[in-house]
């Protein structure tokens, strides 16, 4: 699987969030948001179409999200955990106890899924 990169990611963003819809409608909802014009989401939407993300039908230019939200976050997180802390999970659940001010209910549900984690 390739990497899904910020620019990218806003843009698979909007398509999760308001379902599959026409390029022109992604190009206003990214003016909106994020300031971009039209050719800077169109080029987006072709990256993403190239790398199998966005399947493109006709007429309108009507985009369909191939990657789910699920599987761009299990990719992200494998990427952090190789790059960062060496392909240790361990290492990365540690580092988020020990830096993180987490509360005791935040603490108690980490707890609970480890718990209930099948292996």
């Amino acid at each position: 699987m390739q990497t899904l990169y910020d620019s990218e990611n806003k843009v698979m963003k909007i398509l999760w969030e308001k379902g599959n819809m026409t390029a022109r409608e992604i190009s206003i909802i990214a003016a909106e948001r994020l300031g971009w014009n039209k050719n800077t989401t169109y080029t987006i939407l072709n990256k993403l179409i190239a790398k199998g993300y966005i399947k493109r039908t006709d007429p309108n230019f009507f985009c369909e999200a191939l990657l789910t939200r699920q599987e761009a976050e299990k990719q992200a997180t494998r990427s952090l955990v190789d790059k960062i802390f060496d392909g240790s999970r361990t290492a990365l659940f540690s580092a988020l106890l020990r830096d993180e001010n987490l509360s005791s209910e935040e603490l108690a549900e980490l707890r609970k899924m480890v718990e209930e984690y099948k292996f």
